[in-house]
Formats: C-alpha cells, structure tokens, sequence
C-alpha cells in the first residue's frame, strides 16, 4: 500500500465468484478472484499498448487437420492464472477490495498484471513468446500466436489462444518434454 501519487489514477476493483462443477454437476470446488476494472483506465496514463494475438480459427483446424493426416498425438493445455505472470511495465494504481483495512488516501501500486486490466493479455503474451523463443521457437509468419520447432529429429507445433494451448508433433517424448519446461 502506498499514498496515491499526485496526478495519477486508480483503478477499482471487485471480486468474482464462481462455482466449478463437474460433469454431474456436482459442485468441484468455489472460485475467487480479484479482477480490477481496467475500464476505467486512461489511455496514455494507466496503459498503452493492449493489442495480443490469439491464434486464428482457420489455422487451428487446419493444425487438427494436418495432425490427424499424419496420425500426431494432440495435447491441450490450459495455463492456470496466466495474466497474473507478467510484470506490469505502467505504473497502475487500484483501491482496496472493499474487505482489506487500509489508511485514507492508501492505494495498492500493482506490481505485477491483474485480470481485468488492458494491458493484461498483451503482458501475458509478451511474458510467453520469451519463453517459448527461449526453447528455439519460432513464431508462424502467417499466424504470430503459432509456433513452430523443427529439428532434425522432429516437429513440434503450438498454438496459443489467450490462455489455452493445443501442441502437436511427430515427437511425443519431445512434447512431454516441452509440458514439463511449459510447466515450470
């Protein structure tokens, strides 16, 4: 918590619910986060870019397609709070929940993205091509939320849209690989 700096602007926020069910459902578990209201953001002040690619549907079949033809194993996978991941690079104030204590004029200078931002997905996005570019991925000239890795042993192809991936190839045990260094 800090003291509001002159000519600067917050950001509210507010808490969601969610109840997670299964198949019968049956309930799974409760679900709580804290999402700020990034529509209240200005332009210029609280944020600049916000623009993050997401994978076309067209090339999403077309990676279902090629990897059916070739009898490829398909994996999904979903990153678990993954705007919470990135560093924020905009200095970005937000109030309080209404339930935390807090002196007057005290605001929380958000260090890291929070769901419900502008700037949150670019931030998640940025955060991922670093890493996945750090495994010798390359970005798809026709689609930039597509990569690829070829080696001289295999082929390995994700696609990325927002949060979810689907990742394929003709090297399993390199795809288990790559969920483990993912994961980490």
């Amino acid at each position: 918590m800090v003291p509001l700096p002159t000519g600067k602007s917050v950001v509210g926020c507010h808490w969601m619910y969610k109840i997670k069910t299964n198949y019968d459902r049956s309930i799974e578990r409760y679900k709580t986060r804290l999402v700020a209201k990034g529509y209240s953001q200005q332009y210029g002040m609280d944020y600049e870019e916000t623009f993050s690619p997401n994978v076309k549907m067209t090339t999403i079949h077309t990676l279902i397609v090629v990897a059916s033809v070739r009898q490829w194993h398909i994996s999904q996978l979903d990153v678990q709070n993954a705007f919470l991941n990135e560093h924020l690079q905009e200095e970005v104030y937000m109030m309080p929940p209404h339930s935390v204590s807090h002196d007057s004029g005290y605001v929380c200078k958000l260090k890291k993205a929070l769901y419900g931002l502008k700037q949150a997905p670019r931030a998640w996005f940025e955060k991922f091509s670093v890493v996945i570019s750090s495994l010798r991925f390359v970005s798809s000239s026709h689609d930039s939320a597509l990569f690829i890795l070829c080696t001289d042993t295999s082929r390995i192809i994700l696609s990325l849209y927002v949060d979810d991936m689907i990742i394929t190839g003709d090297d399993i045990n390199s795809i288990s690989v790559l969920k483990t260094k993912l994961a980490r």
